[in-house]
């Protein structure tokens, strides 16, 4: 099969504006394969895009490359897969997603030096321990602890939040994160935001911790918080089985933003609830059993330092994503079905 780019009147048929770009499919004797796979047969004029299958196989590949323990190294659930007891995990998790931004090393590093005075078995420490004393101890151990935003007084009130969950729920989080049968996916977890509002302090960190998706935000740090308990796949933890791989949406950060669009899972320019949404009812597409599986991936493309921004083969003919991809160009191809 040969795909030829045509640009002129014959696809301005298709986009008036006279900018579009036309394949035609000038070869293949096996014509049933296009019909399997959505794809237009020999000879026919079709709008520029991608199709489901083309793209699913690609994103396949791009998982090849991506899902391996050398780039988990590169990410702050490598310190939670530390701990081997679930609810050890789980606090590690509480902690390193909401403090996953920034630069990776520091940040792992920032990650590591919070779990220190909980020892061994944080959540064991967490339960134990009366609230007095471990704000005592822990205010003393985490004094000049700092990362970007955050400051040891905001982690000592998110810890404590955490023991006053757990003593409610007496199984960590779960229960406080899992919507209603009639509920949308994210009515549990505007309604814990809110909470943390009224009952934690006022900081720059904690209200950077706390963005509710009922205003709109994409909430990048609670997704992947999610991601790693409900997934029960590589590398998440799966420790949650009450909520669905499904139901979750993408945790959107600036990489896995700029590559969507140039992929063209995507078309918004505002990296917020609603492109987290089209993305990952995108990726549903591919995957309608667990979405998310291919978020490691796309993420750790752009942390790695992997994609330039601009499709030029001599620096992108190895990526996973170089046929589908449209980096530099005015908009990313439509996905077609």
């Amino acid at each position: 099969m040969r795909l030829y780019l045509q640009k002129g009147p014959r696809a301005a048929i298709h986009k008036p504006n006279g900018k579009a770009f036309a394949y035609i499919v000038i070869s293949d004797k096996r014509r049933g394969f296009f019909a399997n796979r959505g794809l237009a047969a020999p000879g026919t004029l079709v709008p520029m895009g991608t199709s489901i299958f083309i793209l699913k196989s690609r994103l396949d590949g791009l998982c090849a490359q991506y899902d391996t323990d050398l780039a988990l190294g590169k990410d702050p659930l490598s310190v939670v897969l530390g701990y081997p007891e679930p609810l050890d995990r789980e606090v590690a998790a509480f902690v390193a997603a909401h403090l996953a931004y920034g630069r990776v090393d520091p940040m792992i590093r920032a990650v590591r030096a919070i779990l220190v005075p909980l020892g061994d078995r944080p959540a064991k420490r967490l339960r134990e321990g009366t609230e007095a004393m471990l704000r005592e101890d822990l205010t003393r151990a985490l004094g000049p602890w700092a990362w970007r935003f955050h400051t040891g007084p905001d982690l000592v009130a998110w810890l404590l939040a955490w023991k006053r969950l757990d003593g409610e729920s007496g199984q960590g989080l779960e229960a406080h994160l899992l919507p209603g049968p009639e509920e949308a996916s994210d009515s549990a977890l505007s309604r814990l935001v809110q909470r943390l509002r009224r009952e934690l302090p006022a900081s720059r960190g904690t209200r950077f911790s706390l963005p509710d998706p009922a205003e709109g935000a994409a909430c990048k740090r609670w997704r992947m918080f999610l991601r790693w308990m409900v997934r029960p796949s590589w590398p998440d933890l799966g420790l949650w089985t009450r909520l669905s791989p499904d139901r979750l949406i993408i945790p959107l950060d600036t990489h896995v933003a700029r590559v969507s669009r140039f992929i063209g899972l995507t078309h918004r320019a505002t990296p917020d609830g609603k492109m987290a949404r089209e993305i990952t009812d995108a990726l549903l597409r591919l995957d309608p059993a667990d979405p998310l599986r291919y978020d490691f991936a796309l993420s750790h493309l752009g942390i790695l330092g992997d994609c330039p921004g601009v499709r030029k083969r001599n620096t992108c003919a190895g990526c996973a994503l170089y046929s589908v991809c449209r980096a530099g160009s005015e908009s990313a191809a439509r996905i077609l079905s």
